[in-house]
């Protein structure tokens, strides 16, 4: 997958969350769509990830002050399968989620605002930001592989507060959000 690519998803959620999950026919997601959603991407060169001034003038104007490095991959993360059901439990977070893509390639999930699952396809070189607020999941692929970088404004949140979470300000934020544009 070198191209950035997005569907509506089937609703077999009993299948492997690793497959594509498309409707058919496919239904593409447009990056106009994603962008009113709040979610962004670029591509950017992963080979050079640690030195790379597209990258950091990105941290720069965005103000991603923290970075880490995180490997999903059975042999490299303990834990794997309670992660990995974890991570697809349908969340949000109280700021945004930021992804860069080193190696490998996964899926990252986010509801639209008619509450349909749309699948983003992410592979080396992709940066995507969900927006605080937003419903979403994450899972590989069949590959079983993802290696990471995750940006944060400031020190780093992992917390996830899983569906319903509608009472939160930043949930209330993002809806009026789309309801605005």
């Amino acid at each position: 997958m070198s191209v950035f690519e997005a569907w509506y998803m089937d609703e077999e959620s009993g299948e492997d969350q690793r497959l594509p999950h498309r409707l058919s026919p496919n239904q593409p997601v447009s990056v106009q769509q994603l962008e009113h959603i709040g979610v962004f991407h670029w591509k950017l060169n992963a080979d050079i990830y640690e030195d790379d001034p597209e990258l950091q003038k990105i941290r720069e104007e965005k103000g991603y002050s923290f970075t880490d490095i995180i490997t999903i991959h059975p042999d490299k993360l303990p834990d794997y399968q309670n992660k990995l059901k974890m991570f697809y439990e349908e969340h949000l977070h109280l700021d945004d989620e930021i992804r860069y893509i080193l190696e490998g390639s996964s899926y990252f999930d986010v509801r639209d605002e008619g509450d349909r699952w749309i699948r983003i396809a992410v592979s080396k070189g992709d940066l995507i930001t969900l927006p605080a607020g937003i419903y979403h999941r994450f899972t590989v692929d069949e590959s079983n592989f993802t290696k990471a970088m995750r940006l944060f404004v400031g020190e780093p949140v992992w917390k996830a507060y899983n569906r319903p979470a509608d009472d939160f300000d930043v949930r209330k934020e993002y809806v009026n959000s789309l309801r605005s544009s």
